[in-house]
Protein backbone atom coordinates (compact mmCIF):
# COMPACT_ATOMS: atom_id res chain seq x y z
CA UNK A 1 0.00 0.00 0.00
CA UNK A 2 1.26 3.48 -0.49
CA UNK A 3 -0.05 6.63 1.58
CA UNK A 4 0.01 10.45 0.34
CA UNK A 5 0.16 12.49 3.31
CA UNK A 6 -1.58 15.80 3.75
CA UNK A 7 -0.83 18.64 6.11
CA UNK A 8 -3.80 20.23 7.42
CA UNK A 9 -5.80 22.28 10.26
CA UNK A 10 -9.01 21.77 9.06
CA UNK A 11 -10.69 24.47 10.95
CA UNK A 12 -13.47 23.83 9.53
CA UNK A 13 -13.48 21.22 7.23
CA UNK A 14 -14.65 22.75 4.22
CA UNK A 15 -15.40 21.98 0.40
CA UNK A 16 -11.77 23.06 -0.73
CA UNK A 17 -10.15 20.39 1.91
CA UNK A 18 -12.50 17.94 0.21
CA UNK A 19 -11.16 18.65 -3.24
CA UNK A 20 -7.92 18.76 -1.44
CA UNK A 21 -8.36 14.81 -0.61
CA UNK A 22 -9.96 13.74 -3.97
CA UNK A 23 -6.90 15.47 -6.17
CA UNK A 24 -4.18 14.12 -3.84
CA UNK A 25 -5.40 10.70 -4.54
CA UNK A 26 -6.02 10.70 -8.12
CA UNK A 27 -2.61 12.74 -8.42
CA UNK A 28 -0.41 10.66 -6.69
CA UNK A 29 -3.15 6.93 -7.13
CA UNK A 30 -2.54 6.31 -3.11
CA UNK A 31 -4.01 3.37 -1.59
CA UNK A 32 -4.38 5.50 2.13
CA UNK A 33 -4.70 9.05 2.36
CA UNK A 34 -2.74 10.20 5.89
CA UNK A 35 -3.97 13.34 7.45
CA UNK A 36 -1.67 15.03 10.24
CA UNK A 37 -3.25 17.73 11.52
CA UNK A 38 -3.20 20.62 14.48
CA UNK A 39 -4.65 19.82 17.62
CA UNK A 40 -6.90 22.78 19.75
CA UNK A 41 -4.61 25.56 18.82
CA UNK A 42 -3.36 26.17 15.49
CA UNK A 43 -0.07 27.33 13.27
CA UNK A 44 -1.43 31.02 13.31
CA UNK A 45 -1.47 31.17 17.06
CA UNK A 46 -5.63 30.69 17.36
CA UNK A 47 -8.13 28.40 18.76
CA UNK A 48 -10.02 25.92 16.55
CA UNK A 49 -12.67 26.61 16.09
CA UNK A 50 -14.50 23.35 17.11
CA UNK A 51 -11.84 20.17 18.70
CA UNK A 52 -9.97 18.02 17.00
CA UNK A 53 -12.27 14.95 17.70
CA UNK A 54 -14.89 16.89 15.48
CA UNK A 55 -11.92 18.33 13.09
CA UNK A 56 -10.60 14.17 12.82
CA UNK A 57 -14.49 12.96 12.03
CA UNK A 58 -15.56 15.28 9.60
CA UNK A 59 -12.32 14.28 7.74
CA UNK A 60 -12.46 10.30 7.84
CA UNK A 61 -16.35 10.84 6.38
CA UNK A 62 -15.03 12.85 3.45
CA UNK A 63 -12.03 11.08 2.41
CA UNK A 64 -9.37 10.63 4.72
CA UNK A 65 -8.10 7.42 6.04
CA UNK A 66 -5.98 8.10 9.05
CA UNK A 67 -6.08 11.46 11.11
CA UNK A 68 -2.95 11.72 13.69
CA UNK A 69 -1.84 14.86 15.99
CA UNK A 70 0.44 16.89 15.45
CA UNK A 71 1.86 17.51 18.75
CA UNK A 72 1.39 20.91 20.11
CA UNK A 73 4.96 21.49 20.41
CA UNK A 74 5.68 22.36 16.56
CA UNK A 75 1.70 22.99 16.22
CA UNK A 76 1.73 26.86 16.95
CA UNK A 77 5.29 27.56 15.37
CA UNK A 78 6.40 29.75 12.32
CA UNK A 79 6.40 27.68 9.22
CA UNK A 80 10.14 25.79 9.75
CA UNK A 81 9.01 24.05 12.72
CA UNK A 82 5.74 23.82 11.73
CA UNK A 83 6.88 22.00 8.62
CA UNK A 84 9.53 19.73 10.19
CA UNK A 85 6.87 18.03 12.45
CA UNK A 86 4.58 17.59 10.26
CA UNK A 87 6.77 16.15 7.65
CA UNK A 88 8.90 14.38 10.37
CA UNK A 89 5.39 12.74 11.02
CA UNK A 90 4.31 11.78 7.83
CA UNK A 91 7.84 9.97 7.63
CA UNK A 92 7.41 7.99 10.32
CA UNK A 93 4.27 6.94 8.86
CA UNK A 94 6.00 6.09 5.86
CA UNK A 95 4.59 7.94 3.62
CA UNK A 96 5.37 8.17 -0.18
CA UNK A 97 3.70 11.34 -1.11
CA UNK A 98 3.33 14.05 0.24
CA UNK A 99 0.28 16.76 -1.28
CA UNK A 100 -0.20 20.70 -0.16
CA UNK A 101 -2.03 23.23 -2.08
CA UNK A 102 -0.71 26.36 -2.80
CA UNK A 103 -0.76 29.55 -4.77
CA UNK A 104 1.90 28.35 -7.11
CA UNK A 105 0.87 25.10 -7.86
CA UNK A 106 3.90 24.25 -9.54
CA UNK A 107 6.37 21.82 -7.66
CA UNK A 108 8.90 22.22 -9.51
CA UNK A 109 8.88 25.99 -8.36
CA UNK A 110 9.21 24.82 -5.02
CA UNK A 111 12.50 22.54 -5.47
CA UNK A 112 14.58 24.45 -7.61
CA UNK A 113 13.66 27.50 -4.72
CA UNK A 114 14.55 25.45 -2.13
CA UNK A 115 17.33 23.97 -3.82
CA UNK A 116 18.81 27.65 -4.63
CA UNK A 117 18.40 28.11 -0.78
CA UNK A 118 20.62 25.63 0.19
CA UNK A 119 23.45 27.10 -2.60
CA UNK A 120 23.48 30.83 -1.37
CA UNK A 121 22.42 30.06 2.36
CA UNK A 122 25.25 32.20 3.87
CA UNK A 123 24.21 35.11 1.83
CA UNK A 124 20.05 34.66 2.89
CA UNK A 125 21.29 34.46 6.26
CA UNK A 126 23.08 37.66 6.69
CA UNK A 127 20.63 39.01 4.10
CA UNK A 128 17.30 38.22 6.92
CA UNK A 129 19.48 39.38 9.71
CA UNK A 130 19.80 43.13 8.14
CA UNK A 131 16.20 43.15 7.78
CA UNK A 132 15.30 42.17 10.43
CA UNK A 133 17.84 44.76 12.00
CA UNK A 134 15.81 47.17 10.41
CA UNK A 135 12.78 46.77 12.01
CA UNK A 136 10.93 44.55 9.59
CA UNK A 137 8.82 41.90 10.66
CA UNK A 138 9.94 38.38 10.22
CA UNK A 139 8.01 37.49 7.26
CA UNK A 140 8.90 40.71 5.40
CA UNK A 141 12.41 40.33 5.92
CA UNK A 142 11.90 36.04 5.18
CA UNK A 143 10.83 37.76 1.59
CA UNK A 144 13.21 40.29 1.07
CA UNK A 145 15.93 38.24 2.13
CA UNK A 146 14.92 35.41 -0.39
CA UNK A 147 14.97 38.23 -3.23
CA UNK A 148 18.41 38.77 -2.48
CA UNK A 149 19.25 35.50 -3.86
CA UNK A 150 17.37 35.14 -7.18
CA UNK A 151 13.96 34.16 -6.02
CA UNK A 152 11.11 35.59 -6.67
CA UNK A 153 9.74 37.75 -3.13
CA UNK A 154 6.03 38.15 -3.58
CA UNK A 155 5.71 34.23 -3.54
CA UNK A 156 7.04 34.48 -0.12
CA UNK A 157 4.68 36.41 1.11
CA UNK A 158 1.69 33.82 0.05
CA UNK A 159 0.99 32.01 2.96
CA UNK A 160 0.41 28.87 1.14
CA UNK A 161 3.89 28.92 -0.54
CA UNK A 162 5.58 29.82 2.74
CA UNK A 163 4.33 26.32 3.75
CA UNK A 164 4.87 24.47 0.72
CA UNK A 165 8.48 25.79 0.70
CA UNK A 166 9.18 24.70 4.13
CA UNK A 167 7.53 21.42 3.58
CA UNK A 168 10.13 20.60 0.47
CA UNK A 169 12.76 21.92 2.29
CA UNK A 170 12.21 19.62 4.70
CA UNK A 171 12.05 16.95 3.00
CA UNK A 172 15.34 18.09 0.80
CA UNK A 173 17.42 18.64 3.85
CA UNK A 174 16.92 15.57 5.46
CA UNK A 175 17.19 13.34 2.19
CA UNK A 176 13.69 11.92 2.73
CA UNK A 177 12.17 9.40 0.65
CA UNK A 178 9.32 11.13 0.03
CA UNK A 179 7.60 12.64 -3.43
CA UNK A 180 5.99 16.04 -3.05
CA UNK A 181 3.52 17.15 -5.04
CA UNK A 182 1.09 20.79 -5.03
CA UNK A 183 -2.23 21.31 -6.20
CA UNK A 184 -3.29 24.89 -6.84
CA UNK A 185 -5.79 26.78 -4.58
CA UNK A 186 -8.87 27.21 -6.77
CA UNK A 187 -12.04 29.85 -6.62
CA UNK A 188 -10.50 32.14 -3.93
CA UNK A 189 -7.43 33.12 -2.07
CA UNK A 190 -5.92 32.56 1.43
CA UNK A 191 -6.93 36.06 2.98
CA UNK A 192 -10.52 36.17 1.62
CA UNK A 193 -12.95 37.81 3.91
CA UNK A 194 -15.91 37.24 1.76
CA UNK A 195 -17.57 33.82 0.35
CA UNK A 196 -18.43 34.25 -2.90
CA UNK A 197 -18.14 30.47 -3.82
CA UNK A 198 -18.37 27.22 -2.64
CA UNK A 199 -14.83 27.14 -2.42
CA UNK A 200 -14.37 29.74 -0.26
CA UNK A 201 -11.14 31.02 2.55
CA UNK A 202 -11.48 29.31 5.77
CA UNK A 203 -11.05 33.08 6.87
CA UNK A 204 -14.11 34.03 5.31
CA UNK A 205 -16.16 30.92 6.35
CA UNK A 206 -15.08 31.65 10.04
CA UNK A 207 -16.01 34.97 9.56
CA UNK A 208 -19.37 34.10 8.87
CA UNK A 209 -19.67 30.93 11.50
CA UNK A 210 -18.43 34.05 14.34
CA UNK A 211 -22.10 35.38 13.92
CA UNK A 212 -22.97 32.12 16.27
CA UNK A 213 -25.29 30.44 13.73
CA UNK A 214 -24.59 27.75 10.45
CA UNK A 215 -26.16 30.56 7.84
CA UNK A 216 -26.49 29.82 4.18
CA UNK A 217 -24.04 31.08 3.00
CA UNK A 218 -21.68 29.22 5.35
CA UNK A 219 -23.76 25.80 4.34
CA UNK A 220 -22.55 25.76 1.01
CA UNK A 221 -19.27 25.95 1.79
CA UNK A 222 -19.06 22.75 3.55
CA UNK A 223 -19.28 19.18 3.27
CA UNK A 224 -22.46 17.72 4.80
CA UNK A 225 -19.89 15.93 7.49
CA UNK A 226 -17.98 18.96 8.61
CA UNK A 227 -22.07 20.74 9.07
CA UNK A 228 -22.94 17.81 11.48
CA UNK A 229 -19.55 18.05 13.15
CA UNK A 230 -20.07 22.03 13.79
CA UNK A 231 -23.63 21.46 15.30
CA UNK A 232 -22.64 18.53 17.33
CA UNK A 233 -19.91 20.27 18.55
CA UNK A 234 -21.73 23.47 19.34
CA UNK A 235 -25.20 21.34 20.74
CA UNK A 236 -22.55 19.97 23.58
CA UNK A 237 -20.36 22.90 23.88
CA UNK A 238 -22.87 25.77 23.19
CA UNK A 239 -19.95 27.63 21.28
CA UNK A 240 -17.34 27.93 18.68
CA UNK A 241 -14.20 28.76 19.92
CA UNK A 242 -12.70 32.33 19.00
CA UNK A 243 -10.30 34.53 20.67
CA UNK A 244 -12.34 36.39 22.72
CA UNK A 245 -13.87 33.03 25.03
CA UNK A 246 -9.63 33.30 26.14
CA UNK A 247 -9.55 37.06 26.64
CA UNK A 248 -10.32 36.99 30.39
CA UNK A 249 -8.10 34.03 31.27
CA UNK A 250 -5.09 35.60 28.77
CA UNK A 251 -5.48 38.75 30.99
CA UNK A 252 -5.73 37.07 34.09
CA UNK A 253 -2.21 35.15 33.24
CA UNK A 254 -0.17 38.12 32.42
CA UNK A 255 -1.60 40.00 35.30
CA UNK A 256 -0.84 37.85 37.69
CA UNK A 257 2.83 36.37 35.83
CA UNK A 258 5.72 38.70 37.01
CA UNK A 259 8.28 39.83 34.09
CA UNK A 260 10.83 37.20 34.74
CA UNK A 261 7.76 34.61 34.49
CA UNK A 262 7.06 36.05 30.96
CA UNK A 263 10.70 36.01 29.58
CA UNK A 264 10.90 32.28 29.40
CA UNK A 265 7.64 31.60 27.88
CA UNK A 266 8.51 30.57 24.18
CA UNK A 267 8.16 33.11 21.33
CA UNK A 268 8.81 36.30 23.82
CA UNK A 269 12.25 38.07 22.78
CA UNK A 270 13.00 41.24 22.35
CA UNK A 271 11.27 42.73 25.16
CA UNK A 272 7.98 42.18 24.23
CA UNK A 273 7.44 40.82 27.91
CA UNK A 274 7.72 44.47 29.19
CA UNK A 275 4.82 45.76 26.15
CA UNK A 276 2.59 42.98 27.09
CA UNK A 277 3.00 43.70 30.11
CA UNK A 278 2.58 47.85 30.07
CA UNK A 279 -0.54 47.18 28.04
CA UNK A 280 -3.21 44.41 30.22
CA UNK A 281 -4.83 46.70 32.26
CA UNK A 282 -5.82 48.85 28.96
CA UNK A 283 -7.06 46.39 26.80
CA UNK A 284 -10.87 46.30 26.59
CA UNK A 285 -11.20 43.22 24.12
CA UNK A 286 -8.41 40.68 22.52
CA UNK A 287 -8.93 42.88 19.44
CA UNK A 288 -8.07 46.16 21.19
CA UNK A 289 -5.03 44.69 22.94
CA UNK A 290 -3.55 43.23 19.59
CA UNK A 291 -4.01 46.95 18.20
CA UNK A 292 -2.20 48.40 21.37
CA UNK A 293 1.07 45.74 21.18
CA UNK A 294 1.24 44.74 17.50
CA UNK A 295 4.24 46.96 15.21
CA UNK A 296 5.85 46.00 12.34
CA UNK A 297 8.24 43.78 14.28
CA UNK A 298 5.30 42.19 16.06
CA UNK A 299 3.13 41.29 13.70
CA UNK A 300 -0.62 39.49 14.54
CA UNK A 301 -0.14 36.43 14.18
CA UNK A 302 3.50 36.52 16.30
CA UNK A 303 1.51 37.69 19.11
CA UNK A 304 -1.41 35.51 18.57
CA UNK A 305 1.62 32.51 19.20
CA UNK A 306 3.00 34.08 22.25
CA UNK A 307 -0.59 34.74 23.92
CA UNK A 308 -0.97 30.65 23.31
CA UNK A 309 2.14 29.82 24.97
CA UNK A 310 1.39 32.07 27.19
CA UNK A 311 -2.22 30.52 28.38
CA UNK A 312 -0.15 26.97 28.08
CA UNK A 313 2.76 28.30 29.89
CA UNK A 314 4.92 26.73 27.15
CA UNK A 315 8.71 27.67 27.84
CA UNK A 316 11.54 28.38 25.86
CA UNK A 317 13.41 25.12 27.49
CA UNK A 318 10.28 23.16 26.59
CA UNK A 319 10.64 23.96 23.30
CA UNK A 320 13.98 23.76 22.37
CA UNK A 321 13.96 20.03 23.10
CA UNK A 322 11.88 19.23 20.13
CA UNK A 323 13.55 21.72 18.10
CA UNK A 324 16.90 19.61 18.84
CA UNK A 325 15.10 16.22 18.13
CA UNK A 326 15.91 14.95 14.46
CA UNK A 327 12.90 12.28 14.54
CA UNK A 328 9.23 13.03 16.21
CA UNK A 329 9.03 11.39 19.64
CA UNK A 330 5.50 10.21 19.11
CA UNK A 331 2.41 9.70 16.98
CA UNK A 332 -0.92 10.27 18.76
CA UNK A 333 -3.75 8.59 16.36
CA UNK A 334 -6.83 10.01 16.49
CA UNK A 335 -8.74 8.21 13.78
CA UNK A 336 -9.17 5.91 10.81
CA UNK A 337 -10.79 3.79 8.20
CA UNK A 338 -10.80 0.09 7.16
CA UNK A 339 -8.08 1.17 5.18
CA UNK A 340 -6.35 3.59 7.48
CA UNK A 341 -6.29 0.33 10.16
CA UNK A 342 -5.03 -2.28 6.95
CA UNK A 343 -2.56 0.17 6.39
CA UNK A 344 -0.99 0.67 9.99
CA UNK A 345 -1.45 -3.67 10.44
CA UNK A 346 0.87 -3.42 7.35
CA UNK A 347 3.87 -1.21 8.27
CA UNK A 348 3.55 -1.92 12.13
CA UNK A 349 6.73 -3.68 12.26
CA UNK A 350 8.43 -1.13 9.91
CA UNK A 351 6.80 2.06 12.44
CA UNK A 352 10.05 2.91 14.79
CA UNK A 353 7.91 5.72 16.38
CA UNK A 354 5.39 4.68 19.24
CA UNK A 355 2.03 5.37 18.40
CA UNK A 356 -0.50 6.17 21.17
CA UNK A 357 -4.33 5.83 20.70
CA UNK A 358 -5.35 7.29 23.79
CA UNK A 359 -4.50 9.45 26.88
CA UNK A 360 -3.47 6.85 30.06
CA UNK A 361 -1.26 6.62 32.94
CA UNK A 362 1.50 5.44 30.03
CA UNK A 363 1.28 8.03 27.75
CA UNK A 364 0.32 10.81 30.27
CA UNK A 365 4.59 11.65 30.67
CA UNK A 366 5.21 12.20 27.08
CA UNK A 367 1.57 13.66 26.25
CA UNK A 368 1.79 16.32 28.75
CA UNK A 369 2.24 19.22 26.45
CA UNK A 370 -0.67 18.09 24.23
CA UNK A 371 -2.94 17.43 27.18
CA UNK A 372 -1.99 20.70 28.81
CA UNK A 373 -2.96 22.13 25.82
CA UNK A 374 -6.12 20.36 25.53
CA UNK A 375 -7.37 21.74 28.61
CA UNK A 376 -7.06 25.45 28.37
CA UNK A 377 -9.08 25.18 25.15
CA UNK A 378 -11.84 23.16 27.17
CA UNK A 379 -11.43 26.03 30.27
CA UNK A 380 -13.83 28.45 28.39
CA UNK A 381 -16.78 25.84 28.46
CA UNK A 382 -18.62 24.91 31.80
CA UNK A 383 -17.22 22.23 34.21
CA UNK A 384 -20.04 19.85 33.01
CA UNK A 385 -19.00 20.33 29.57
CA UNK A 386 -15.17 20.56 29.84
CA UNK A 387 -16.19 16.94 31.75
CA UNK A 388 -18.18 15.35 28.37
CA UNK A 389 -14.83 16.43 26.15
CA UNK A 390 -12.47 15.46 28.00
CA UNK A 391 -13.62 12.04 28.25
CA UNK A 392 -12.72 11.74 24.07
CA UNK A 393 -9.13 11.71 25.31
CA UNK A 394 -9.31 8.23 26.82
CA UNK A 395 -11.39 6.91 24.58
CA UNK A 396 -9.87 4.82 21.40
CA UNK A 397 -9.18 6.53 18.34
CA UNK A 398 -12.78 7.47 15.83
CA UNK A 399 -13.52 4.80 13.27
CA UNK A 400 -15.20 5.37 10.47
Amino acid sequence: MKACGLIVEYNPFHNGHLYHINQARKTTNADCIIAVMSGPFLQRGEPAIIDKFHRARAALTCGADLVVELPYPYAVQSSELFAKGAVMTLNALGVSYICFGSESGRIDDFITSVNKLVKNKTLYDESLRTFIKQGLSFPHANSKAFATIGLDEQTFIQPNNILGFSYVKSIIENSLPIEPFTIKRIQNDFHDEDITNKIASATSIRKELNKGVLSKTAIKTLPLASRRELELYKDIASLWHHWDDYFPLLQYRVTTMTIEELKKIHGMEEGLENRIKKTVKEALSFQDWMEKIKTRRYTKVRLQRVFVHILTNTTKEQINQYVKMDSIPYIRLLGMTDIGRKYLNTYKQQIECPIFTNLNNETRSKLFLDERANDVYYSVLTSMHQRTLRKQDFRLPIMV
